[in-house]
Formats: C-alpha cells, sequence, structure tokens
C-alpha cells in the first residue's frame, strides 16, 4: 500500500470512527435514559441528528429501543467498510461478509465504549470521587446500569467494589471469545483477503 493510499485509509478510519462512536453513545444513553438536557447529550444529538431526521420518518421506534439509530450505524459501519474493502483490495465485499463484519465491529465498539467509560469511572474514583459536570454525570448514568446487574449477584466484599474489574473483564472476554471468532468469520465469507477489516 502507498503511502497516500496508507493516509486515504487512515483518514476513512478516523472520520467513520469519530462519526460511529457518537451515534453509539446516542444510542446507549437513550437505552439507559441518561439525561436528554445534558450539554454533552446535545452536542451528541445536534451531530447525528441530520440522517436520523430522515431515518425516523420511515422506521419508527419501538419497545423503548431506537431503531432508526441502530439501522444508521448499521449503515454508515457497512459503508466504512464498503470503502476501505475498496481502497485496500480494489474489489467490492461479499454482502454478507459485508453484513457479518458490519455487525461485528458494532459489538466491538459498543464493548470499547464501556471499557473506556468504566475504567474513567476507576480513574475519576480514585483522583477526585465525587467530581460532578455533565462528562461525569453521563459516564456516571452509562455505566451505573451495567454495574448495578453486577454488584446484585457479587459477594459482600467489606465496601470494596469489585463490579468494574468484572465488567472489564468480560468486555475483554467477549472481545477474544466472541468477536475475534466473528471477525475470523466474516472474513472467511469474502472471496478477497479482507483481513484488514
Amino acid at each position: 500500500m502507498s503511502y497516500l493510499l496508507q493516509a486515504i485509509f487512515s483518514l476513512v478510519q478516523m472520520i467513520f470512527g469519530l462519526y460511529l462512536s457518537l451515534i453509539m453513545l446516542r444510542f446507549l444513553l437513550q437505552l439507559v435514559r441518561a439525561d436528554f438536557y445534558n450539554p454533552l447529550s446535545q452536542i451528541i444529538v445536534k451531530l447525528t441528528n441530520p440522517p436520523l431526521r430522515w431515518l425516523r420518518r420511515v422506521i419508527p421506534g419501538y419497545a423503548g429501543i431506537d431503531w432508526p439509530c441502530l439501522v444508521l450505524l448499521l449503515l454508515v459501519q457497512g459503508l466504512e467498510l464498503f470503502l476501505l474493502a475498496l481502497l485496500f483490495t480494489g474489489h467490492l465485499p461479499a454482502l454478507s461478509a459485508l453484513l457479518v463484519l458490519s455487525i461485528t465491529h458494532l459489538l466491538q465498539l459498543c464493548i470499547y465504549v464501556y471499557i473506556f467509560c468504566i475504567t474513567l469511572v476507576v480513574v475519576i474514583s480514585w483522583i477526585n470521587p465525587g467530581a460532578y459536570n455533565p462528562l461525569t454525570v453521563l459516564i456516571y448514568q452509562l455505566t451505573n446500569t451495567i454495574l448495578a446487574v453486577v454488584r446484585k449477584h457479587m459477594p459482600d466484599t467489606g465496601g470494596l467494589d469489585f463490579s468494574p474489574m468484572v465488567v472489564l473483564l468480560a468486555g475483554f472476554l467477549i472481545l477474544h471469545l466472541v468477536v475475534a471468532p466473528l471477525m475470523d468469520w466474516g472474513n472467511a465469507l469474502n472471496n478477497i483477503p479482507m483481513r484488514i477489516l
């Protein structure tokens, strides 16, 4: 791969990665019923609204799940992988491979978001416990749901909270035991080498 192609490849990954992270955050924050009027929530909403406004006209939300947001995640992720495959191989990826890889990349992104946020919660609790600002409020709202479920099933540890460690460990296990095999399967569905994806 030439230096120019590498630069374009990295640029595509960066731009799509940032936008996908915003859409994923919007979806997860809505799922846990985070504060919609938080300044950071409003920034995320404004940056992701244009395509969602159009999708909401044709896809309704159902059972408390923002289906237009999920569809947008799948479409944007699929477009990124399509462009990367075209840049890297010069060939179109198989549709089945594109679907499997898109879903797998989104699962991976979701886990990365939680790993990052839970790590941030732990660091904040060490450095500045009780800190209150728009960022910490959203992070606590996002992580408390999953951490509360784990805390319910953990024995009393005398005031020490091991739930973040358990969730982080589970996240890394899912990455290795679920995401990695799905990536391999998605790549195997292709008739062209797509290991880069």
